[in-house]
């Protein structure tokens, strides 16, 4: 008999494997002290992640309503730590001793604390070094869960002391099943929602919400009428957008907010420091993904003008805006296309090297209207 599935976990349909182990693993009471979370990008690994700490901390096993498991789902728990390398190289050894110390405090609000390591294969040299005994024998009540692509990617002394739970790649087609059964919605809207926002659970939650799908709305826009914008009115689209990102985060930094207040009594002010510093990475890691979501949006529908522009005989994703597509298609080429395509990947990278997103949007949009004027003779 299978276990019982906690609510937290349901949204794992399109990995069963990896929703019925952990499943088990925390209706008997068995879960590791470390795991390290294995797939490719887009398997869903950092929302399992969430998901998994919210059933450790939730005094129910995970009934994704609480009061825990909505500050888990916030980014507001004060005992669920998220980290990313603080160096375009990987883990610093600072930023890893911090970690080690404050594994030694007391859980603020819950019995565990979880750590959740993404890009564990950044960890090298002396910051794995530093960590390895502490995942090897943590203090009672703390949880690890290390994010990585492969487990040959990860030192082989980290990967020896965590237990590997393998993703496996979603087809196209489970993933379009699982966001309608997730929302509700069918056809063009799943498939707009999956290039979006890349996973199906993360799909489900765009659909979801009025502003993120905003933001896609206005990137079709901007793009759409670059050919008859002047310089001004790309900067102008531009900042529109980063409004339009910001959006979503109001209620999350007023929860944030609330949460400091209720610490504010019983913690130190250098414990405080640490969490309004967290809070602050917070926001900026979602205002990141917001932003990585718009340049999703630019270019899922830049590809649907390249397939107009080859003639190839296939479905597009943004069908809602075929007119657009169209109109782009005939008033550009191949060559400018692609160059246009180049454009949003360099603000991706740009992004992941810390540039203001109003100058990374700026910058991509005069890019894509440059490369769409293709002269007659290309067209």
């Amino acid at each position: 008999m299978s276990a019982h599935v906690p609510h937290a976990l349901e949204f794992l349909s399109s990995q069963p494997r990896v929703r019925d182990l952990l499943a088990t693993a925390v209706s008997e009471g068995h879960l590791s002290h470390a795991y390290l979370f294995l797939g490719a990008p887009g398997s869903g690994k950092t929302e399992t992640a969430r998901a998994l700490a919210e059933c450790v901390v939730c005094p129910h096993g995970g009934d994704d309503t609480c009061d825990e498991c909505r500050r888990v789902k916030h980014g507001t728990h004060p005992d669920v730590k998220f980290l990313q390398p603080a160096s375009a190289t990987g883990y610093l050894v600072a930023q890893v001793r911090d970690l080690i110390a404050d594994v030694s405090l007391t859980p603020v609000r819950s019995h565990v604390k979880v750590y959740v390591l993404e890009q564990a294969e950044t960890l090298r040299g002396t910051a794995a070094n530093a960590l390895l005994k502490t995942i090897e024998e943590p203090p009672e009540g703390v949880m690890f869960i290390l994010i990585a692509r492969t487990a040959a990617a990860v030192m082989p002394t980290i990967v020896s002391r965590c237990q590997q739970v393998p993703f496996r790649v979603v087809s196209s087609g489970a993933a379009e099943r699982s966001v309608e059964l997730s929302s509700g919605l069918a056809g063009s809207e799943a498939r707009i929602a999956l290039a979006v926002a890349g996973t199906p659970d993360r799909a489900a939650e765009f659909l979801a919400s009025p502003e993120r799908r905003q933001v896609r709305r206005l990137m079709v826009r901007a793009i759409g009428q670059l050919g008859r914008d002047d310089s001004w009115d790309v900067l102008v689209s531009a900042r529109e957008l980063v409004t339009a990102v910001k959006a979503p985060l109001a209620s999350l930094k007023e929860a944030q907010e609330a949460a400091v207040g209720e610490s504010a009594d019983f913690l130190a002010a250098s414990a405080m420091k640490k969490i309004e510093d967290a809070n602050k990475r917070e926001l900026t890691a979602r205002e990141r993904s917001g932003m990585m979501e718009a340049l999703a949006a630019a270019e899922s529908l830049l590809r649907d003008v390249l397939l107009r522009c080859e003639g190839i005989d296939e479905p597009i994703v943004n069908e809602d805006v075929s007119d657009v597509v169209d109109r782009l298609a005939s008033s550009t080429c191949t060559k400018g296309v692609l160059d246009a395509l180049s454009a949003v990947r360099g603000a991706t990278d740009d992004l992941a090297h810390n540039v203001t997103p109003q100058l990374v949007l700026e910058t991509m949009l005069l890019c894509v209207k440059e490369a769409l004027t293709c002269p007659p003779s290309s067209r």
